[in-house]
C-alpha cells in the first residue's frame, strides 16, 4: 500500500484518468473529491463490500427464479 500526506487543496493522480483531491480535513474527518471518468465506479468500502455479497448470494441462488419473480408479484 502506498501512503501519501496531503495537505488541504492537495491531490493525487493515478494514472491518466483519476484525480483525487483533498477537499478538506475537519474534526478527524476527510472530505475527498474524486474526478475519474463515468465507466469507473467509485464506492466506499462497506457499499463495496455489501454489493460484493449480494453479488456472490446471487450467484449461488438454487431456486426457480420465475417462481421467486412470481411469488414477488403477487405479494
Amino acid at each position: 500500500m502506498l501512503v501519501l500526506n496531503r495537505k488541504e487543496g492537495e491531490s493525487v493522480r493515478i494514472g491518466d484518468d483519476i484525480l483525487l483531491k483533498v477537499v478538506s480535513v475537519e474534526g478527524g474527518q476527510v472530505k475527498l473529491g474524486i474526478q475519474a471518468p463515468k465507466d469507473i465506479d467509485i464506492h466506499r468500502q462497506e457499499i463495496y463490500e455489501a454489493i460484493q455479497r449480494e453479488n456472490a448470494e446471487a450467484a449461488d441462488f438454487k431456486g426457480n427464479l420465475l417462481e421467486v419473480l412470481k411469488f414477488q408479484k403477487n405479494s
